[in-house]
């Protein structure tokens, strides 16, 4: 049974760096990985990324969601929208947030969840 739980660690901390590259890619900004196994039971990695506007927040959004999809690991649910600045995909084991300049500034994810390990940090 450790087994397979090691397992879906590894697989869920693939899907989020992938979500991580994909965001890159898509020119978000201060991208950050949070290790939350530790701190959280609802998932074990919050991606919190910045997009300048609702268009970009649809095109990150719609990346990362195709390519996990690609990878046979399409999200389990989608919320928000990109004209409210705030769009989160949920991958059970990984939440990825794409917010909106205020937006991220006013919900400040990463103070909240200060006492998770921070794995990767892109500005």
């Amino acid at each position: 049974m450790a087994q397979a739980s090691a397992e879906q660690q590894l697989e869920a901390g693939q899907i989020a760096r992938l979500a991580v590259e994909v965001a890159s890619d898509k020119k978000a900004t201060d991208i950050v990985l949070l290790d939350i196994r530790g701190v959280s039971s609802i998932a074990d990695y919050f991606v919190i990324c910045t997009a300048a506007n609702p268009r970009q927040i649809r095109a990150i959004a719609s990346a990362i969601d195709e390519k996990l999809s690609e990878q046979g690991s399409p999200a389990f649910r989608h919320e928000g929208a990109a004209d409210t600045g705030w769009v989160l995909l949920d991958y059970s084991d990984v939440i990825v947030h794409i917010f909106g300049p205020k937006e991220r500034e006013y919900y400040r994810l990463e103070r909240l969840w200060s006492t998770a390990k921070t794995v990767v940090y892109l500005q």
